[in-house]
This record gives C-alpha cells, structure tokens and sequence, in this order.
C-alpha cells in the first residue's frame, strides 16, 4: 500500500455493487469509509473483509439525503485518513409499478434516496474531494431498456445522470472527474427480489454475453474511473454486456 493512500467514501457499502466497490477499492490500495443505511452487520462484514485483506475500512450508519448524515461521512474520512479523494453513491432504492398504479408515497421515498441523496452526497463532494478526485454515481441501464413497471425508478436515474453531467462542468479547473455508471441487469438482492427463474434467464439473455453482470463486473468499472481512468469526465459508463 502506498504511504498516503487515496481515500474513498462509498454509500451503500453493505451489500451488493456498493460492497464490490468498496472492497475493489480497498484491493486497489484505497482507505474506505463505507456508508450504509440500516443493515450494519452486513456492514461490519465489509469492513472485516476489507482488513482481513490487508485494506483499511471503517462504516457508519446514516441517511445519504440527510446533510448532516453525509457531512458525518465526510468528517469520519478525514478525521481517519487525512482527506477524501473519491466519493461513489451506490445508495439507492427500486420501487417498481406501472405509472397508473404506483403510490405516490412510494415515488417520493425512491426520489427521496435517488434524487435527493444523490445531490446531498455530490453537493458535499463538490465542496471537499481533493484536487485528482473522482467522483462517480450509480445509474441504471433501464433509463435506455425502457422497460414497463420502472417510469418511476427510471425518472429518478436519469436525475442521477443530470446531476453528474451538470456538476463535472461546475468543477472546471478542480481536476476533478464526475462520471455515472449505469449498470444493466446484476445479480444482486435488489434485482433478484420477486423475480422467477424464467424471468431472470429471459433478462439474462437479452445482452450478447446472455449473462447477468456481477456486482464485481460494475466494481471494474468504477475502480478505472476512480483510478487511471482520469481523462474520461462528464460521462455516463453503460455496464450492460452490450444490452443497450
């Protein structure tokens, strides 16, 4: 590991993408801050994974679209590392219904985390990444499938999006880099949840590889845009296996 390693936060850091990233990070030499929202076993499962490795990591529980929870993430990063280099949201949440049938409350909790939580973490990194930073958020490939059910989702996702391509041109002269990864189907809990075996090999077929993505294919990615991948800025990464 390097003397100052570069630091990274990565929201919903517990499980799934979020905990791919944090421990590709870690490998990569990164100190890790995980945030996660509720589940802090899972939590404690990354970080132990992390340091039985030889990483550095620590967690904290909070909300990512509480100003307070995330500036916590911030102080932690720099009170146990020095400083923050790289910020990841990972954190969201899927409700999926047709735009006729899905309940409100329901849309503003998913935009509450998506949208919401997505500027409240950018906002804080845009005030405190270092000069050589990355930041990266986590979209979806479904803003291109279009597929039924997922308007409310999709909407929030392409918030996501705009908020990443407008904020890489706000921090002109930082050398900072803002990109958004946009995953196509993962096995992850959050895809798999109410899904039958016909429909998960149906959606497993529709990209040339016919295979889903692993939490680890999108911890690739991100780990390039978060290290050597400096000249690529403003952008959104399709990781569908060629799906869209």
């Amino acid at each position: 590991m390097n003397e100052q390693p570069r630091v990274a936060i990565v929201t919903g850091g517990s499980r799934g993408i979020g905990r791919a990233v944090a421990q590709r990070l870690a490998r990569a030499g990164q100190a890790v801050v995980i945030g996660y929202a509720g589940n802090e076993t899972a939590a404690e499962q990354t970080v132990e994974a992390i340091r039985a490795a030889g990483g550095r990591a620590v967690a904290l529980r909070g909300d990512v679209a509480e100003e307070a929870d995330v500036q916590r993430l911030f102080d932690r990063a720099e009170h146990e590392y020095g400083g923050v280099d790289v910020v990841v949201n990972c954190a969201g949440i899927m409700v999926l219904a047709p735009v006729a049938e899905l309940d409100l409350a329901e849309l503003d909790r998913m935009h509450r985390t998506n949208v919401r939580g997505t500027f409240v973490l950018n906002q804080q990194a845009a005030r405190r990444v270092r000069a050589g930073g990355a930041i990266i958020n986590v979209s979806t490939s479904v803003t291109r499938l279009k597929a039924p059910s997922y308007a409310g989702y999709v909407a929030s996702k392409a918030a996501v999006e705009a908020i990443a391509l407008v904020l890489a041109r706000e921090l002109r002269g930082r050398d900072i880099t803002v990109n958004t990864v946009a995953p196509g189907p993962t096995s992850t809990e959050l895809f798999l949840d109410g899904k039958d075996a016909a429909t998960i090999e149906r959606t497993a077929k529709m990209n040339p590889m016919e295979r889903l993505g692993t939490p680890e294919d999108m911890a690739e990615v991100v780990a390039f845009l978060a290290g050597p991948g400096r000249w690529v800025n403003g952008q959104t990464v399709y990781a569908n296996g060629g799906a869209a």
